[in-house]
């Protein structure tokens, strides 16, 4: 698993456990153990707490942004696991640098995250919210793709 892939998934265990306790467990503690357990040795542990961060730092916009592209889904009766993978994927289509990760790739992300902890349609649900959320960006001007390299 890429490192980036498997920083990813350690952000959705943790989120998703603290999410599960109602947010009453310590969330720095839940990433220690799940890197420990999950992920020892973990080369770029900077960029799981930096995702982690900007989540929480960012959960009341991007809950509200999940809320008005899933309108027929209201946030409690989204899956925790795709509560989560929209979270994670919404930050880095927003707030990432998007020559770290550009928007397609948060996207693809997200959906593979969903696919691998999931139910059977969470790939498909991700793909719809975060495609929705990409389009409208998208028309805002708010979409920068990362610039074409020369060959």
């Amino acid at each position: 698993m890429a490192t980036r892939q498997l920083g990813r998934s350690i952000v959705l265990q943790s989120l998703y456990e603290w999410d599960f306790s109602d947010k009453k467990e310590d969330l720095s503690a839940i990433v220690e153990r799940n890197l420990k357990e999950f992920a020892p040795g973990f080369d770029e542990p900077d960029f799981i707490w930096r995702l982690l961060t900007g989540v929480i730092e960012h959960l009341k916009e991007l809950d509200s942004i999940i809320v008005k592209a899933a309108p027929e889904w209201p946030l409690e009766q989204i899956a925790v696991v795709d509560r989560n993978a929209l979270r994670i994927g919404l930050y880095e289509l927003i707030y990432s640098d998007p020559e770290e990760v550009p928007p397609k790739v948060a996207i693809n992300e997200a959906i593979e995250i969903a696919k691998n902890y999931g139910g059977p349609n969470s790939g498909k649900f991700i793909n719809g919210v975060l495609g929705t959320v990409y389009k409208q960006l998208e028309e805002q001007g708010k979409i920068k793709e990362p610039a074409k390299k020369e060959k």
